[in-house]
Parts: C-alpha cells; structure tokens; sequence
C-alpha cells in the first residue's frame, strides 16, 4: 500500500521538509506531492535590502522547481480548501489530491485591506510596506524621490514575518539618510504596538537604546484603528494620532485564507498545533510548520529551519504508529541590521530571552546583542546557505534546540542582591 504525503507551500518550511523526508521515506511506500500557487520562490529576507539599492529582484527569485528534489511531485495551482474528514485537498481549477498525511506550509502574508484606511489612495504614494517583492521595489522608488520630512515606520500588529525586520529598516533607512545628507531634515518616529523595542525585556533595552543613539522617537502600545489618508495620519483606538509624510508599515499577517475556509485555523488563519510537535491540536494525520502555524515562536526562516529538524524524526515515529520523542523547543535566531556595515545577532527560544555573549560557541565568532561587522556579514552569507544548503535539505553544523553555551546572564538589582 502506498501512503500519500501532501505538503501545502513550497516555501522554506515546505520545500526543506519535502527535500528532507523524500530520502528518508521509502519511494516504493510513499508519494510526496508539494503544491504551490506558482514557480517563483523568493528570498524573503532580502526584501529589507530592496529599498536601498542593495539588491535587485531577480537576486531574490528562482525556480521553485530548482529547489524540490527527483522524486517528489512539485504541483502549481492554488488551494481552495481541505476536507479534513474525507482527508482531501481541492484546489481551486477543480484538481483534487488526497492525502494520507498532510503538511500545512503556506505561511503568513501581509494584509494591509485589514486596516481601515490602509489601501486608500495613498498606498504606494505615501505608503508603503517592505515585506512584499513589489513593495519594496516601490518604496525603493520613494526613498530616492523623499526631500525629507516625517518618515514613520510602523507595525500593525504581532505576529509578524521577521519581527526584527521593521527595527532593521528603521536603523537602515538612518543610515541611508545620514549618508545623503537627509537625515537632518527627517524625523524618524517609530510606532510599535508592543510596550518597547522588542518582545523581551534585555534585547528591548539594547534596542531601544540603539533607536535612542539614533534619535528616533518610539511611540509604544499603539494600536491602530484605521489610517486616514487624506490627513496621513495614524488614528490609534486610544485616539492618539501620529501624523506621516512617508509611512513604512508592517500590515496585520494572516495565515492563508483556505486554512479559515477549511475550519482548520484560527482567528488569523494560523493553524493550532502541538508547540512542540507541530501536530495538528484538532487532527492527528494534520501538521503545520513555518509561519503556518500559531506556535509562539518567531515566524522566522530560522525558526522553520530548528523545527523541520525536529519534525522529520518525529513524523516518521507517528507515521509508525510510535510516540514522538523529540520536542522543538521554539529555538530562533537572528540577524539585525544596523547600518554603517554592522549587525547584531540575537539567539533565544520559547523559555529564554535573548543573552548577550557569543555564538555558536564561548568564542564566537559572532556576538549575541552586539553591533560587529562579523554579525554584519553573516548576513550577507546566510543568503548562499538558503539557497545552497537550507532548502535543499542539507545538515547545518548548529543544533536544532537552543544552547546556553556562550551565553551570559546580566547582573540586575534583583540578582546582584542575593550575590
């Protein structure tokens, strides 16, 4: 009998996991189809260098079809639902592809029609968003045409796709001012819903204080009610307002609309899982991984690239009818851009926030929440690794869960009291 394994998105997460399984899976016993809405597979990442010049598009998009290994069937077309109960998956032109198992991969897109006021008239005049392919190819168009004036760099709402990303461009765009002589004339305000820099108290210290050296003004616990656009402003539900000249925003992420259609999703379409297995909560032949699914993780590649480890050896136990042994314990790392050729790294999972020290090991190379050049251009060569190691499936010498090794705790007046 031939078991039948459907994976939904060929993105990170779907295309390591096809490459991964398909040579550990027996091709007599199984068939590993990968469907996807179409052939171009970016790199996500390197939108944040789109605005400035420092990439173009066709260094960002190949051949979904270059990356998906012999052996497993690479199918284009757009899901329009699962039927969980007749294990069945029915694409929108009608094709229709059962299932044994099923692997839900289809990430988490922007979705600027959720706020009001957002896709006016001046979406892609005096807003834009970085965090799309053509976004970032029409801000680069805005920045080079900006005299100056106030630019407010904004997220909607978390979770988003790289929530270092928005800080990123905030310190990026500084820099590329700075370096025309704009920044002068331009008030930088960044608005965040969170209550400072970050998620966690130590890296939103250090990146607070960063933004701080910067002079650029943070507006915090702001959530928006809509955005009018004939006055440019931020209108929050709090009735704060922040008035813009250029709005760099981050809209509001969901999951994939046919994840809601099929009952399999949650308020925002993402798909609740077992935070360690990836296991579907409500189906036991049903997993998401990447950014599909609503574990409390970054929805980073980093984070698709941990789990997928995790998963593999735990989907061939549970397809053998054996317990899962192993836990993904939500292990994210990543690079921040900080202009001026520098970087930081931050390196944290579901339990611990992100320490200062060194990475991967006691002596580096890279230091953790630290602006060095080496964080810098680890960066810029993680670009070759996706493509040439990641995706393919290749083993990475770092491991899955998250080490203490190099890391340090610092002293507060709590701890340093009880010394």
């Amino acid at each position: 009998m031939t078991h039948r394994l459907v994976v939904l998105g060929a993105g990170t997460a779907g295309t390591m996991v096809v490459n991964r399984l398909r040579r550990r899976l027996d091709p007599l016993e199984w068939d590993i189809t990968v469907v996807d809405r179409d052939d171009a597979h970016p790199y996500q990442p390197g939108f944040l260098f789109l605005p400035f010049g420092r990439l173009r598009a066709r260094d960002l998009v190949r051949s979904r079809h270059a990356f998906v290994t012999d052996g497993v069937e690479l199918v284009l077309g757009e899901v329009d639902r699962v039927d969980p109960d007749g294990r069945t998956v029915t694409l929108t032109d009608g094709r229709r592809l059962g299932y044994d198992y099923l692997v839900i991969a289809t990430g988490a897109s922007p979705r600027p029609d959720q706020t009001p006021g957002m896709l006016g008239p001046q979406w892609r005049r005096s807003i834009f968003d970085f965090y799309t392919l053509d976004g970032a190819q029409a801000l680069a168009d805005a920045l080079v045409a900006f005299p100056g004036g106030r630019l407010v760099v904004h997220i909607v709402e978390t979770p988003i796709k790289c929530p270092v990303a928005p800080l990123e461009f905030t310190f990026l765009v500084d820099d590329w001012l700075r370096r025309r002589g704009l920044r002068e004339r331009t008030e930088l305000v960044y608005v965040t819903p969170l209550s400072g820099a970050f998620t966690q108290p130590i890296a939103s210290d250090r990146l607070g204080s960063m933004l701080a050296e910067r002079s650029v003004t943070v507006e915090t616990d702001f959530l928006v009610e809509r955005v009018d656009a004939d006055a440019r402003t931020l209108v929050s539900y709090d009735e704060r307002e922040v008035p813009f000249d250029l709005l760099v925003t981050v809209p509001l992420h969901m999951g994939a609309d046919y994840v809601g259609r099929s009952g399999l999703g949650d308020e925002l379409n993402f798909v609740p899982v077992d935070r360690h297995t990836q296991l579907s909560t409500a189906h036991r032949d049903v997993f998401a991984l990447g950014d599909a699914s609503d574990i409390p993780a970054s929805k980073a590649g980093s984070v698709a690239h941990f789990s997928v480890d995790v998963f593999v050896d735990n989907f061939l136990e549970h397809v053998a009818g054996r317990p899962m042994t192993r836990a993904f314990d939500g292990h994210a790392n990543c690079f921040v851009e900080s202009g001026a050729g520098r970087g930081l790294l931050i390196d944290f999972n579901y339990d611990t926030e992100p320490l200062p020290g060194r990475y991967p090991l006691p002596v580096g190379p890279l230091s953790l929440l630290k602006e060095t050049r080496a964080n810098h251009l680890g960066k810029l060569a993680f670009r070759w690794l996706y493509w040439n190691v990641l995706l393919p499936g290749r083993p990475m010498p770092l491991p899955s869960h998250m080490s203490m090794v190099g890391k340090s705790v610092p002293a507060t007046p709590a701890t340093a009291a009880t010394r």
